[in-house]
């Protein structure tokens, strides 16, 4: 495997990244997962801006955008996949052991792995830990990842694909690595930014071409909704069939099938919507 780092592909064998990189000793960094197909990149473009954004939202410098396209399509040359998961880290660079920032400035690295496609349903639990909607990291997608990576242990041990969070007033937030949507009377609903939750890419586009409402809900929806599935860069649209202990059988339903269909479709025509 081939990487983007420090201006150019390296072996993945023999790259090397400070060992006091502030991605590293304090989670000061920021990172974009995107799909590939057939090695071309989905919704390049709106995963950049997010980038962009979260950059500004932690106090990094803009990244460079075109370079961060070369490497990008330097990694799928050198190592094509039928479906990959590119993975874009952009850092504060090699800093002091606290909290300040050096003056080196950021790194950069893009690595792609082989991916498989998900399967059409999943079952997800929810976790006793809140998201801080007026924290600091609130909708920015940073490398402080930790607390997703216990979350989604405890649905490991469940039996499930994703951990799902209410906020600090009780409200559904997101997955790990997820948006959540429910279906209410036929209805698609999906909780508001306000909630904490990250604005994902699948998360946009599956609101513009479902027509999907961003509404305030309950954590305790999740009890009642006559449907639920998940989004994100990899699960596309995905159905969810389990919550905690209650089942949702015949998943996908009517709708989540519909909204599925709908995004395959759409996706499926336009590469960089």
């Amino acid at each position: 495997m081939k990487i983007w780092l420090d201006g150019g592909l390296q072996d993945i064998e023999s790259a090397r990244v400070s060992a006091l990189d502030h991605g590293l000793t304090v989670g000061d960094g920021i990172f974009e997962t995107v799909k590939a197909l057939d090695g071309k990149p989905f919704a390049l473009t709106r995963h950049l801006d997010r980038l962009t954004r979260s950059a500004r939202g932690l106090g990094l410098p803009d990244p460079d955008l075109d370079e961060v396209r070369r490497a990008c399509a330097a990694v799928l040359e050198a190592s094509p996949v039928p479906l990959g998961r590119l993975r874009i880290t952009y850092t504060g660079g090699r800093g002091p052991l606290g909290s300040d920032r050096g003056e080196h400035g950021p790194t950069l690295l893009v690595a792609l792995g082989e991916s498989v496609r998900r399967p059409d349903s999943t079952a997800v639990i929810t976790v006793p830990w809140t998201r801080n909607e007026r924290g600091a990291l609130a909708g920015l997608k940073t490398t402080s990842y930790a607390e997703n990576v216990v979350a989604l242990a405890r649905a490991r041990e469940d039996g499930a694909s994703e951990a799902l969070f209410g906020n600090t007033v009780g409200q559904l937030c997101e997955g790990t690595g997820s948006n959540v949507f429910v279906v209410l009377d036929g209805e698609i609903h999906t909780p508001p930014l306000a909630s904490g939750c990250l604005a994902g890419i699948t998360r946009a586009l599956t609101v513009d071409w479902t027509g999907a409402k961003e509404t305030v809900l309950p954590l305790d929806v999740l009890e009642w909704a006559d449907e639920v599935f998940v989004t994100s860069t990899l699960r596309d649209v995905q159905a969810v069939h389990r919550v905690d202990r209650r089942e949702l059988p015949g998943a996908p339903g009517p709708v989540t099938a519909k909204a599925m269909r709908i995004f395959d479709e759409r996706s499926g025509h336009d590469q960089d919507p």
